[in-house]
């Protein structure tokens, strides 16, 4: 049970700082923090409509596997301490 604690917290780790990195890749949409940083300026030189598309599929999978790493987690450490 050991070895499959260290590597859901592997998991966790990789997927938390790949989550991060792709959520800040996003386009700003509309007002908010993206503005202060810059966001809220247009430009024609965007990423396509695939490309978009496709990092919020890669987004989504990301954030399942990092939801499941978690719930993982928390079940081993409950059923651990009984």
């Amino acid at each position: 049970m050991a070895i499959l604690e260290f590597v859901l917290q592997v998991v966790l780790g990789i997927t938390s700082v790949l989550l991060t990195l792709l959520i800040l890749l996003h386009k700003g949409r509309g007002g908010g923090l993206s503005d202060m940083f810059g966001g809220g300026m247009t430009s024609t030189a965007g990423s396509s409509g695939l490309a978009e598309r496709n990092l919020n599929r890669f987004t989504v999978v990301l954030a399942l596997t990092w939801f499941v790493a978690i719930v993982a987690l928390g079940l081993i450490t409950k059923f651990e301490a009984s």
